[in-house]
């Protein structure tokens, strides 16, 4: 039977916390969820359907089609158990196509490095090809050919295809991510969690390199994100139905909305940041769909119509547990009329240090309320934050709280009720 028409379970990763939005969007294309793990969601269908769940889904990591499991109890077990598949069915033996990557995740006692199953795993798939086609594909850690994934946990072992190599993640817009920026997919679990879809206004003050701005505009236009790659896993896969996806992406491209009501403003008191975000917004097609703003948070302008506004703000971290301060670049927030100085840590994914910086922080905090409590009751106001002291500082009743993860960091998407007058209901002891 001709694998591409072979029905599978199909398991797609995301970040934890982000599984509920990507079951939505698994069974909003048509597939029955089967079960719903913290970091993924298992379905079923062929290796064909892995092309659809790559080209539309936002807030997956990975799409991984499972080709065997069985009962592994030793290494050479877990040989035996690879060797035996039909790589050469697969994988090329030879030319631009022969190469793989073998990735893994190990719970076995047996092992305490991983590397060492991936080892194992590489020798048994080129061993198999060498012994039915003369010779074998290289393999290395590149992951934008045939990548291989094996699950070994206890006495079983799970071998999939990764379908889509590099994680979805990277989408190919981000041509200059600035410092700790956030990740496409959980930006866009972040929108979805808001629960906007186009309608009304979407604000994003403190904007970054744009991409909460940019994953909006592209929900608010239907636009698929893997419409902006050109390169996964199962185009190398032996037999790729090449015409089928190019229909694929023909439809994607045909349900794009070209008119839309909605309007997305992003803000940045940093220059660089609103010209990085420019030119990202540029790559990704969608910059004639965001009025970009260099202005300072509290000065970002509110459409009468109203819609929600999502504000990413620092997060905090202590200057002294970063050994290379000279990775910190200034910045300059307005707080309530006073001015803070904030320095934002390179290369540290969703963290923000400062220079002894509690009071300075707990203004900054203070002041996203009042710019809240400005925007009324048009508005619903989001903050994501990994500062979980500093949520008390806003000075707003929390509607609702919901945990997502930056990466290991544990963070927080708030949603505030939003009023004007006087800040005078309590808050919630518990928001944290």
């Amino acid at each position: 039977m001709n694998i591409w028409k072979k029905k599978s379970t199909i398991l797609i990763t995301c970040p934890r916390g982000v599984a509920p939005y990507l079951q939505k969007e698994v069974a909003a294309l048509g597939f029955t969820v089967q079960v719903v793990q913290d970091t993924a969601v298992q379905t079923e269908g062929t290796l064909e359907d892995t092309l659809l769940l790559n080209l539309h889904l936002r807030t997956a990591q990975r799409v991984l089609y499972l080709l065997k499991k069985d009962a592994v109890d030793s290494p050479g077990a877990l040989y035996k158990h690879v060797y035996d598949f039909p790589w050469e069915s697969l994988i090329s033996a030879s030319g631009k196509n022969a190469y793989l990557c073998i990735t893994s995740i190990v719970e076995n006692p047996l092992i305490t490095d991983s590397r060492f199953v991936n080892v194992k795993v590489k020798d048994a798939v080129v061993d198999r090809i060498r012994g039915k086609c003369g010779s074998r594909p290289n393999s290395g850690p590149d992951k934008d050919k045939v990548v291989v994934h094996v699950y070994w946990k206890n006495n079983e072992a799970a071998v999939y295809l990764d379908t889509s190599g590099e994680r979805l993640a990277l989408r190919g817009y981000r041509k200059i991510p600035l410092t700790a920026p956030m990740q496409e997919t959980l930006a866009a679990a972040v929108i979805l969690a808001s629960g906007w879809n186009g309608e009304g206004a979407f604000v994003n003050p403190m904007c970054g390199s744009g991409t909460l701005a940019i994953e909006a505009a592209m929900i608010a236009h239907n636009r698929a994100p893997g419409l902006l790659r050109n390169n996964y896993s199962f185009m190398h896969i032996q037999g790729f139905p090449e015409e089928l996806w190019r229909e694929m992406r023909r439809k994607a491209r045909n349900a794009v909305r070209k008119n839309s009501s909605a309007r997305i403003i992003a803000t940045d008191i940093d220059k660089e940041a609103v010209a990085a975000a420019k030119l990202n917004a540029q790559t990704a097609g969608v910059d004639h769909l965001i009025e970009f703003n260099h202005c300072s948070y509290e000065k970002t302008p509110l459409p009468e119509e109203g819609g929600v506004i999502i504000i990413n703000p620092p997060y905090g971290e202590r200057m002294d547990t970063v050994a290379d301060k000279s990775q910190y670049r200034r910045t300059e927030e307005f707080t309530a009329g006073r001015k803070v100085i904030i320095r934002r840590a390179a290369g540290r994914p969703g963290i923000s240090g400062l220079f002894n910086t509690r009071a300075r922080l707990e203004n900054l905090y203070q002041g996203i309320g009042d710019f809240f409590k400005k925007a009324g009751g048009f508005y619903r106001g989001y903050i994501f934050t990994g500062n979980l002291e500093m949520i008390k500082k806003v000075g707003l009743r929390t509607k609702q709280r919901i945990i997502l993860y930056n990466g290991d960091i544990e963070c927080r998407l708030l949603e505030y009720e939003l009023y004007k007058g006087s800040r005078k209901s309590p808050v919630l002891p518990n928001d944290k």
